[in-house]
């Protein structure tokens, strides 16, 4: 734990001057990102008083339903980053088409891409949500969908801020990861700690058993072999930990270690998995690699995959290096 109290501004004033050399519009980006989050967390803290809960009403290009709450949190993303001049770009979980910048306002050199409101289902029964962003150079030219298929790696900066019991931001530029608390009664941004490390082995896992029938044979084996404790072929005990919100799960992760896991399973054959690539899966990759963990489709680095549309799905599975390492090679073994 950092003993010093370091705002989120003298933490990326920091970065810009040192050895990450952040250029000052992705400061700029960073900031209004994080004050979006505290618009958002407003709104989540007021639940029924602010009439944020129930559905909204419509569909997102998934064809989900979505929440109000989805709603208004792709909204203040909007709102708050259209005009600043640091961006040409957004792209968000809840729209068909990216946006680009209006021409009324000038246009910078990033593109944003969110998941404005991670774990929905959770709204409604005051759980921890959050919400996931990721940051790309854009590459010149008009903005179109296209100039976001970019891979994880070429990100420069990825996040997440878990609206919980304590409102949290979770952040890196590529010079590790980095944990900042919403002080309440300052409403700043405060570094609570500084290079997390995720724990190379672990005892824990996350993934939703009820799916268990529909998995592909490594995802079984690698669960059975978990459950079968320490008279298994692991030879220790472990838990099952589930949040139904990525950003919840990765969060734990985070702070004490683990394995999260939404595979590929049958139901939908032809689709590689649930969960969005440029939304959730890249960012998280991205940082849950730069606190030493690492993540994969099973196959390959999620950050290595070449998207090929702006709302591709991908197999997820990432956290304690030691155990996706064992799952991923079970997945090679069989390919």
């Amino acid at each position: 734990m950092s003993t010093k109290r370091i705002s989120l501004t003298q933490y990326l004033i920091e970065q810009q001057r040192g050895e990450a050399q952040i250029p000052a519009q992705l400061r700029l980006l960073i900031e209004v990102v994080a004050r979006a989050c505290k618009r958002i967390a407003i709104n989540v803290n007021k639940g029924a008083l602010g009439d944020v809960l129930g559905t909204a009403g419509s569909e997102n290009v998934q064809g989900e339903v979505q929440k109000k709450l989805d709603v208004i949190a792709n909204e203040v993303l909007i709102e708050a980053n259209e005009w600043g001049g640091h961006l040409a770009g957004m792209a968000s979980e809840e729209m068909d088409d990216m946006l680009a910048v209006p021409n009324r306002y000038p246009q910078g050199e990033y593109l944003l891409l969110f998941d404005p409101l991670d774990g929905s289902s959770n709204i409604d029964i005051n759980v921890s949500i959050g919400t996931i962003f990721s940051v790309l150079k854009h590459q010149g030219g008009p903005v179109t969908n296209e100039s976001f298929l970019q891979p994880g790696t070429a990100q420069v900066c990825a996040g997440y801020c878990v609206y919980g019991p304590q409102t949290t931001l979770v952040l890196t530029v590529g010079k590790g990861v980095v944990m900042f608390t919403l002080d309440r009664e300052q409403g700043s941004w405060v570094m609570t700690e500084d290079n997390i490390r995720i724990p190379e082995d672990t005892k824990e896992f996350a993934i939703n058993m009820s799916n268990m029938r529909h998995w592909a044979s490594p995802v079984k084996r690698y669960i059975d072999e978990c459950l079968a404790g320490k008279d298994g072929p692991r030879g220790k005990d472990f838990n099952m930990r589930w949040v139904a919100a990525m950003v919840a799960d990765v969060h734990r992760i985070m702070t004490r270690g683990g394995i999260f896991m939404y595979p590929w399973d049958k139901r939908e054959p032809n689709k590689p998995g649930k969960l969005r690539l440029m939304y959730e899966a890249n960012p998280m990759s991205f940082l849950v690699e730069q606190a030493g963990g690492v993540a994969t489709n099973g196959l390959q680095r999620i950050m290595e995959i070449q998207p090929t549309q702006l709302h591709e799905r991908v197999s997820v599975m990432l956290g304690s290096r030691n155990e996706v390492d064992i799952v991923t090679g079970y997945h090679q073994e069989v390919k």
